[in-house]
């Protein structure tokens, strides 16, 4: 089971970095735009905001990569408090934004914390 979990907590990790690079490099690109249903006009507009928010996801990715590296009993800590951050935003998001967020952020970290504390 530890492995299940690892590997869906890398998984997880790797949407994050997906996720940094749509609001941090493409945002205002069409496939950024495209991801988010954006107009060229708004992108422009909201490219900051964007990129920071791209910033926190790299913070997400980097402490689930350090709960991988650390292991053991402190990994599984970290692990599980960055993948409560995560359903905490995708929760948040869902409610606030799109219904898709809950579905794209929060469930694979629903998942992941349920794998973590079964391993």
């Amino acid at each position: 089971m530890s492995t299940l979990a690892n590997i869906v907590v890398t998984i997880i990790a790797l949407m994050h970095v997906w996720f940094l690079i749509l609001e941090m490099v493409l945002w205002d690109k069409p496939a950024g735009r495209r991801a988010f249903g954006t107009t060229a006009e708004y992108a422009a507009q909201t490219r900051v905001l964007a990129a920071n928010q791209g910033l926190y996801n790299g913070f997400l990715t980097a402490g689930l990569f350090w709960g991988l590296i650390v292991g053991g009993m402190e990994g599984t800590h970290v692990k599980l408090f960055f993948l409560a951050c995560i359903l905490v935003a995708g929760v948040y998001g869902g409610f606030s934004a799109t219904r898709k967020v809950l579905w794209i952020q929060g469930l694979p970290a629903a998942i992941g914390i349920a794998l973590v504390l079964a391993s």
